[in-house]
């Protein structure tokens, strides 16, 4: 039997504004690095997509490097319908300059207020369009309400599992190199994933997912 495919998205997008200046987040891409090593240790076949981060490139795993949503975008739904598990762990930013400079612009001609435009959301459009095959996990960064957010996001993007993070705490999520979450499947099954190394959250997403999958095929 053929191993599983995974495709992984993990780290911030950079939308840039000029050569030198760009609208991020703090996405260290840690999270989904940790996913993607872990998926591959579990035996699945692993693309990871990372947007710009200072972590050494896995062994054994297909990289695919982007910088902007947009390019992330285009990565993404070019490999989307060979994949058998998708797991959007990138902070992709929601907005983008709504024009940009190909030279520096100097401070005094850079604009008081930047006019910005929406990028589209890769997560919802996956929802759209997947499979009743394949199975999508989608991750909530979030500062308050996070599990109202996470359930909310899990079924206007028809998810079948989302990952509850709270990135409001300074020991855990986007730069630490733990995490805390909660786990949410789309026929109401909760698992809380207490703080640890990313590496150790990371195996009990996969498993937990995993063997909810098994319980399906069956």
């Amino acid at each position: 039997m053929p191993p599983l495919k995974c495709l992984i998205s993990a780290g911030p997008t950079r939308e840039w504004i000029d050569p030198v200046r760009f609208i991020s987040n703090p996405s260290s891409g840690k999270m989904g690095y940790a996913l993607a090593k872990e998926a591959r240790d579990m035996g699945f076949e692993v693309c990871l997509v990372s947007g710009p981060v200072e972590l050494p490139k896995p062994i054994g795993i297909e990289m695919v490097d982007v910088e902007s949503a947009l390019d992330m975008k285009r990565a993404i739904d070019e490999k989307f319908s060979f994949y058998d598990w998708v797991i959007m762990a990138a902070a992709v930013c929601d907005h983008r300059s709504e024009s940009s400079s190909k030279i520096k612009l100097p401070k005094e001609h850079f604009p008081e207020n930047l006019s910005m435009t929406r990028n589209p959301d890769i997560l919802k459009d996956l929802g759209k369009k997947k499979s009743k095959s394949q199975l999508l996990v989608g991750f909530a960064a979030e500062t308050h309400m996070v599990l109202e957010s996470a359930r909310k996001k899990l079924k206007q993007k028809n998810l079948d599992w989302i990952v509850a993070n709270d990135v409001s705490k300074t020991n855990q999520g986007f730069s630490s190199d733990q995490n805390a979450v909660t786990l949410i499947s789309s026929n109401g099954l909760e698992k809380q994933i207490y703080l640890a190394d990313k590496s150790i959250v990371a195996k009990e997403i996969l498993h937990a997912i995993h063997l909810s999958w098994l319980e399906k095929a069956h």
